[in-house]
């Protein structure tokens, strides 16, 4: 606009100045240079990432009038000159108004407030203009320029039109018609700047319906479509005023609430809508003649302004989210002090993990297993990771982090490799074990080369050499939720040689039906109900049971986590044949377990 006025503003002077009339188009000059330094500084105003809603609504406000401005003073030039016939700067004038007015529908047609009353106040004088005339050409040329300005409005109200469906798509989700991520994300950071202004507090409420994949799955994508658009009206039905409420994508919703002064308030009104929520959503759906029931996890982060993106608020709520779903589901968490520590230092992990093995900072602990006469018979093998920043990082910790970023399936080739090599080599020094057991992710188990990389591993170490050691690997009883093909691959695994056993027995899926069915060689007693034996009758029980299940499906077993004589007595007295634990050793080094082997063989 600065362009367009400062530029043909000149040519007024240049031919004011030609024919002694220039004198009107200085002072108008004079009013657009203002004009145009009220503008300059507005555009530089304009921030939308540091703007809150309130400085955003002033700023159109101010431009808008800016807009009926800059237009006023070019149907005030027309006026000026529009009489000078004799020079005839007139013609100058109905082009510099048939101009403006172009300009005006072309440039503001997104916004009806603006370019209706300035194109009409554009068009109407010049129609007046003709009609003061009075002769037949005069009443043409305004019932021309009357067509232009119909013509006009015809065009910029099909591009308003047009502009508007293109805006609501880009903003509104297409299912279910609410405001979507891209929209929200935006609208939260002014809301962050309103509350950096006030120095007040909000909230963030992440929704996750809890199997709603399952409902996918089983009734149909259409029925899915329609549960959330149901969810939907019941959230908008039960949500306050000056809430915004939104999309996030597949069966996640996201709701931030009005401000408060105190962070408590925000808090406790943030508890009140999501329990309130939580009982509206678990409440039956009847879709196409299906009765649905589903429950949510909420996750909650508290805002305020000194937050450095509004994306990071929505992450710490999505974090909250998650530990609800590890805790069991339909429940609301909130994101806190200690999550985020625990979040900073599992990025921190993250980086260094990427990095721990070609540093060789992944090694190898073997934990001796003995037998009723209390020789080793075999080993377990164990990851442990020294990090030379962090210091010793517990597998706890690690091995979490490797199963979320993938990274497992290169560090579980390594451990396998690794022990592949120690068994060799024990294998040159007399030292001969039974069983080496090897933990095995359920991430690394169901990657599409795992079957292969344990083959050419196989091939490699064992095949060619006279070894007689029984490699072992341990599963958890989570393998049973991963569907048919897990026992196809445990039976390609099994043909190298190589056992199964399923480990921390008792704590998951246990079930006859999976034990028949899997090509199971052992299973493990969790540690936990070695640890009860001394304090709950039902642990003795349930210990009792997994050694006749055991026996009954011809099982090898083994207890972990033996750290006392009581215990191992009841172990032997029950028939276990096979303990591993504290009592007897701590994971031990390599060059150590030789020496305990040599001692205890």
């Amino acid at each position: 606009m600065i362009a367009l006025s400062m530029l043909p503003g000149l040519a007024y002077i240049f031919l004011g100045w030609l024919n002694d009339i220039y004198l009107r188009a200085v002072f108008w000059y004079l009013a657009i240079t203002l004009l145009s330094i009220r503008g300059y500084y507005l555009y530089k105003q304009f921030d939308a990432e540091k703007m809150s809603n309130t400085q955003l609504e002033s700023w159109y406000k101010n431009t808008s009038v800016l807009f009926y401005f800059y237009f006023a003073a070019w149907g005030v030039i027309f006026l000026m000159y529009a009489p000078e016939t004799e020079t005839g700067m007139h013609y100058i004038a109905i082009f510099t108004e048939i101009g403006a007015s172009t300009v005006a529908a072309a440039l503001l047609f997104p916004d009806k407030k603006l370019y209706k009353p300035i194109v009409a106040g554009l068009i109407i004088p010049m129609i007046i203009y003709f009609i003061l005339m009075a002769n037949w050409y005069g009443y043409v040329l305004a019932a021309f320029s009357a067509i232009f300005g119909w013509v006009l409005f015809y065009i910029a109200g099909g591009s308003y039109k047009l502009f508007q469906k293109t805006i609501f798509q880009s903003v509104h989700d297409y299912l279910t018609g609410i405001y979507n991520r891209q929209y929200f994300i935006e609208y939260l950071q002014r809301k962050m700047n309103d509350l950096r202004q006030k120095n007040e507090y909000s909230y963030l409420l992440l929704i996750d319906l809890d199997h709603f994949k399952t409902v996918n799955d089983s009734l149909g994508h259409d029925v899915g479509d329609a549960l959330l658009c149901e969810v939907v009206v019941r959230l908008q039905n039960n949500i306050p005023e000056n809430t915004m409420l939104s999309r996030l994508g597949g069966d996640e919703f996201i709701i931030t609430g009005a401000n408060y002064a105190d962070k408590q308030q925000s808090k406790q009104a943030a508890l009140q809508i999501s329990e309130k929520l939580l009982s509206i959503l678990k409440a039956a759906y009847i879709i196409n003649q299906h009765h649905v029931y589903i429950s949510a996890s909420i996750g909650v982060s508290l805002i305020s302004g000194s937050g450095a993106s509004s994306a990071d608020f929505i992450k710490e709520a999505d974090i909250a989210m998650y530990e609800v779903k590890e805790k069991g589901r339909d429940g609301v968490f909130f994101f806190d002090e200690e999550m985020s520590q625990r979040v900073e230092r599992n990025l921190l992990l993250e980086q260094l993990l990427y990095s721990a093995i070609g540093k060789e900072e992944i090694y190898l602990v073997y934990q001796p297993q003995l037998n009723v006469e209390q020789k080793v018979s075999g080993v377990e093998v164990l990851a442990r990771w020294h990090n030379e920043e962090q210091g010793e990082i517990y597998p706890a910790e690690f091995i979490n982090i490797a199963e979320q970023t993938g990274l497992i399936v290169e560090i579980g080739y390594y451990i396998i490799e690794s022990a592949f090599r120690t068994i060799v080599d024990w294998n040159t020094k007399g030292i001969n074990l039974r069983y080496m057991s090897i933990n095995i992710s359920m991430r690394q188990f169901m990657h599409h080369s795992f079957v292969a990389d344990v083959t050419r591993l196989y091939q490699k170490y064992l095949a060619n050499n006279d070894i007689k050691t029984h490699i072992v690997f341990e599963i958890t009883e989570s393998i049973v939720a991963e569907g048919d093909n897990i026992t196809t691959i445990m039976d390609k695994i099994k043909d190298l040689g190589i056992l199964f056993s399923m480990d921390d027995f008792g704590t998951g899926y246990s079930s006859l039906t999976y034990i028949r069915k899997l090509p199971i060689d052992e299973i493990k007693i969790d540690r936990h109900f070695i640890k009860d034996l001394s304090r709950y009758n039902n642990a003795e029980e349930m210990v009792n049971t997994i050694l006749h299940i055991a026996e009954i499906f011809n099982l090898a077993i083994v207890a972990e986590g033996v750290e006392t004589e009581q215990q191992q007595a009841f172990l032997l007295q029950h028939g276990c044949k096979v303990f591993q634990g504290y009592l007897y050793a701590k994971p031990l080094l390599k060059q150590d377990f030789e020496t305990y082997y040599r001692d205890n063989s």
